[in-house]
């Protein structure tokens, strides 16, 4: 059985009285939850991992060197000294505006690794490249640059998420999910084997919300969610987690 993972993505959003939202969630986790992981803006990474209970916590980026003259960046070793235990790595936001190349989500991701972190590594591609129907072409490229070597079922999780749904409100349908995630698994069983390939978790992402989200995780390689805006509230993402417990 491959872990299920709800993980929800507040991007630069949230203060310190969004922390309430970490007991409000928790309160309402079912027994059979699956492993709630909430990645705050890094000013709440303490007392985030402070207040939460029975969810994890992780960050939405690291350097990928452990220190250095690296103005407003924040390094993998940081991260886990706060007490967190994931990481996000590669999301479509960082490679766009800030240029991040597969090679460098790689180097991040190696970087988690070494400070004892789990990345949740992003790939997707742009709505030009769904239009084109160069999808899996882009998807098969992050893959084999952005992936290390090393990887394990518990090192690492794979999160897709088309650039066109994240924040738009469009959602693939779910033929389009399943194709894109078949593919994915395809690749990893290929380059790991049997054992790593059919064990890593695949999350997907992009404008997951309450009534859809049971839909989505009805696809056979879909193992769980990465969520943006509708995990900023418990109210939304605890029936995202409700429906994941329930596939």
């Amino acid at each position: 059985m491959r872990r299920k993972i709800a993980a929800g993505n507040w991007k630069m959003n949230g203060t310190s009285n969004a922390l309430a939202e970490l007991e409000h969630l928790t309160a309402s986790l079912p027994a059979n939850a699956p492993t709630v992981v909430i990645c705050p803006p890094s000013t709440l990474l303490f007392r985030a991992c402070e207040t939460a209970r029975n969810i994890a916590i992780g960050a939405q980026d690291c350097h990928m060197q452990t220190s250095g003259a690296y103005t407003g960046d924040i390094s993998a070793e940081m991260i886990a000294d706060s007490g967190a235990r994931y990481v996000i790595v590669g999301h479509s936001e960082r490679r766009d505006a800030h240029e991040e190349t597969n090679t460098m989500v790689r180097d991040k991701a190696e970087a988690a690794w070494a400070a004892g972190l789990t990345p949740i590594l992003c790939i997707g591609e742009a709505f030009e490249d769904r239009e084109a129907d160069n999808t899996l072409n882009i998807i098969g490229g992050q893959l084999a640059g952005s992936l290390p070597s090393d990887v394990s079922a518990e090192n690492t999780v794979i999160a897709y998420e088309p650039i066109w749904a994240i924040g738009t409100g469009k959602v693939p349908t779910l033929e389009q999910i399943i194709e894109v995630h078949d593919f994915i698994r395809t690749r990893l069983i290929a380059r790991f084997g049997d054992d790593i390939g059919n064990a890593i978790p695949l999350l997907y992402g992009g404008s997951v919300k309450p009534d859809n989200a049971a839909t989505i995780f009805k696809a056979e390689n879909v193992d769980g969610a990465l969520v943006g805006g509708a995990s900023l509230k418990a109210s939304d993402f605890a029936p995202i987690i409700a429906a994941l417990a329930a596939a």
